[in-house]
């Protein structure tokens, strides 16, 4: 009698201070992040569609479970690391998915990230109102 071992496909993906680690595992399509829905957690249509998209692209939807943890940063920063994430571990199932995940800029990390403080001024550019006398 032959046991299904279960495979597990991982991908990491950041953005901004946000980290997410994402686990991909052959399934009917369930996607939790933290432990909750996908629809609870993310309650944003626009940002919902942002991190299908690798899915949407890849007509992978309903194939894998997703199962995220993540943390730091704010929802939209998450949103863009759990995309990464879920781009990274579909590249691990099928390298060729690279030619259609590229294209579509979802390969290439999102390099932006808050500019430091600068000294003397009040954000890291936004400085004091001049004042000619």
């Amino acid at each position: 009698m032959a046991t299904k071992e279960k495979v597990q496909y991982l991908g990491t993906g950041r953005r901004k201070k946000s980290v997410a680690r994402v686990i991909l595992t052959n399934g009917k399509g369930a996607f939790l992040i933290n432990g909750r829905a996908f629809d609870e957690y993310i309650p944003s249509a626009a940002t919902r569609l942002d991190v299908t998209q690798p899915l949407v692209l890849t007509e992978s939807e309903g194939k894998y479970d997703i199962s995220v943890n993540v943390y730091g940063g704010g929802l939209t920063g998450q949103a863009g690391a759990i995309r990464l994430g879920i781009t990274r571990a579909l590249m691990e199932v099928n390298p060729e998915l690279r030619a259609i995940l590229k294209p579509a800029g979802l390969v290439t990390r999102d390099p932006r990230s808050k500019e430091r403080k600068k000294y003397g001024l009040k954000k890291a550019r936004k400085a004091s109102q001049f004042s000619k006398r």
